[in-house]
């Protein structure tokens, strides 16, 4: 039974009678179900492609990590560009590039496109995980309450009064959805539909083929319980393993600006005692200090950029977790050429 009809007879139980259409065509209802068709199409055609984008843009934005892109990356365009106008200010455009100022609005550019990105993946990450994290102890609490001799419907109001951080609204969901008749098969589609993890979708499809195979209903529950808490638990443990590969890669970065540093200083005081010795000219006069300075930077962000995506594939197993290892480090690599080498 689906919601509409369950809906339907909710309401012919409290006496209320809905009209309904006979197909036939009258004064009053000729042009009814055209109109009523054309609606359904036009909130269809809004829910999808650029229709919907104008229409709620903040949810298609935050709908997934990477849709920020849609506003972030024409930003990071813009701000590029910018800076080429800028720096075209102050050099003839055959030395446009030569510039150094233009560096800086590069890595401004990038920080602009990929931060956005890092923010709500790292968020989504968060919702992701104590979501996951819940479901053991809801389906262990329902299994609990059905075998104390509970109904299903009852057992999932009874827990809907509990606490389960994040997953507590999409629960009393659930409950408010079976106290109007709707089947658990059903709802638990509804309510994995709605949670939108790997793990949700996992164990609700478990529950709902064992569940509609005819099984022990509570022995499923805990069945899935046991699973979820499973994976759940060697995804910690992957986790917390890789942090000291994440720290080494981060510590990595760290090393390779330092020895930059130290490079560049001892080139900069061999140049100068080479000077003071009157043979500057012969050893070292035709080393451009600061183009080694610009292309040393270049080579720094570069291998902190990828240094972060490594750090994310790494630790998380996923490449997009680790831009936010990357807007950090590359901003830090930013800073330190900013300040002690440069």
């Amino acid at each position: 039974m689906g919601i509409t009809e369950t809906f339907s007879g909710k309401l012919k139980e409290k006496g209320v009678q809905l009209p309904r259409f006979t197909g036939k065509k009258t004064a009053g209802n000729a042009g009814e179900p055209d109109e009523i068709t054309k609606k359904i199409e036009r909130a269809h055609k809004n829910r999808k492609g650029i229709r919907r984008f104008f229409k709620h843009p903040f949810d298609v934005l935050t709908e997934k990590p990477v849709n920020i892109l849609i506003a972030s990356g024409p930003l990071a365009i813009f701000v590029f560009f910018w800076g080429l106008f800028f720096a075209a200010q102050s050099r003839r455009a055959g030395g446009l590039f030569a510039a150094m100022i233009i560096d800086d609005f590069i890595v401004l550019a990038v920080l602009i496109a990929i931060i956005p990105v890092a923010v709500l993946d790292f968020w989504e990450d968060r919702r992701m995980h104590n979501l996951e994290a819940s479901l053991p102890n809801f389906f262990r609490d329902v299994a609990g309450m059905n075998d104390s001799g509970m109904t299903l419907p009852n057992a999932v109001q009874l827990v809907a009064g509990s606490e389960y951080g994040t997953l507590t609204p999409h629960v009393r969901r659930l409950n408010n959805q079976m106290s109007w008749g709707v089947g658990f098969v059903e709802g638990m589609y509804s309510f994995g539909k709605k949670l939108g993890t790997p793990l949700a979708d996992r164990s609700v499809d478990l529950i709902a083929k064992a569940s509609g195979a005819g099984g022990d209903i509570s022995q499923v529950l805990h069945a899935a319980a046991k699973d979820t808490f499973e994976i759940v638990n060697l995804a910690d443990e992957r986790r917390n393993n890789m942090v000291i590969y994440v720290i080494i890669v981060l510590v990595s970065s760290a090393v390779f600006l330092f020895v930059i540093a130290i490079l560049v200083s001892t080139m900069a005081m061999a140049g100068a005692a080479a000077q003071a010795a009157g043979a500057g000219g012969q050893f070292i006069g035709k080393i451009d200090l600061a183009g080694y300075k610009r292309l040393f930077s270049h080579a720094a962000m570069i291998q902190a950029f990828f240094s972060g995506l490594a750090a994310g594939q790494m630790g998380e197993g996923r490449l997009i977790a680790g831009l936010k290892y990357s807007a950090i480090m590359v901003y830090i690599t930013w800073v330190v050429f900013q300040i002690f080498i440069f």
